[in-house]
């Protein structure tokens, strides 16, 4: 029997350390194949290139170990890395470990959980890892141990197809950290996105900046919350987007009036 085949990709790019840090332990669950942007694409979401062509570079492969650059997005690197580079379907998909938090209403926009979710509408089991530390040398120590925690009970139990897990890990030291919890997606919104700024010659230009309202301080199910403890969370999520509980109401409108 082959060892498990784990696909990972990111959207941070090929030379980030969150991403090396992830192969670094995903390796001892099984065969690698990495396929990712040859460049960052942080903030491209689920998005597909459909007006430019594609290109796939190998890096490097060895027996057990590949790894393959894509010039586009992060969901056209988990695409042709099912599509073209592999010859078998993954047995696991693995995301990041992103540089910067995707907790809260951060998954719309981020390339690190298209990966997770395009992999969840393939049926394939997935995890997105994200770190609250932008900085390119952040300490990626605490994430390794998350990572082999939850990869780990995820092999051993599964997930139910279309299900992808968002894990954010708090930045803090070993010692400091409180645990592990599964919660749900906090419900807030980022405000004051944009700072206008003139150029050299006085042409007005906008920096995205901002900050994220939290619209339910102080609930402890959520997943902003059980960072603020110290603790790692972790949201199942699914690619489908239908509020079913408005479903039913909606059948009692009258569209002919």
């Amino acid at each position: 029997m082959k060892e498990r085949l784990i696909l990972i990709s990111n959207d941070d790019g090929p030379h980030a350390s969150g991403l090396h840090s992830l192969i670094e332990v995903a390796k001892d669950f099984g065969r690698v194949a990495v396929v990712v942007s040859d460049t960052g694409q942080s903030g491209k979401s689920h998005s597909i290139t459909m007006n430019q062509p594609l290109r796939i570079r190998e890096v490097e492969t060895s027996e057990n170990y590949s790894f393959h650059t894509v010039n586009g997005t992060p969901v056209d690197s988990i695409k042709l890395g099912f599509d073209q580079v592999l010859t078998e379907t993954p047995d696991i998909v693995l995301s990041g470990i992103n540089h910067g938090s995707n907790a809260a209403v951060s998954i719309i926009y981020s390339g690190t959980m298209g990966v997770a979710l395009e992999a969840a509408l393939h049926r394939i089991p997935a995890i997105g890892f994200s770190l609250l530390n932008h900085k390119p040398d952040a300490d990626f120590t605490l994430s390794k141990i998350v990572v082999r925690k939850v990869l780990q009970s995820v092999l051993k139990h599964g997930l139910k197809p279309n299900i992808a897990l968002n894990v954010n890990i708090p930045d803090v030291a070993p010692e400091n950290f409180k645990g592990i919890q599964v919660c749900r997606q906090t419900l807030g919104v980022w405000s004051g996105e944009f700072e206008k700024r003139q150029d050299p010659i006085g042409r007005d230009y906008f920096w995205m900046t901002g900050y994220f309202e939290n619209h339910e301080n102080g609930n402890k199910d959520t997943d902003e919350y059980a960072l603020s403890q110290n603790m790692a969370s972790i949201v199942p999520v699914i690619p489908d987007f239908t509020d079913h509980t408005s479903i039913e109401i909606m059948k009692n409108w009258n569209f002919e009036q």
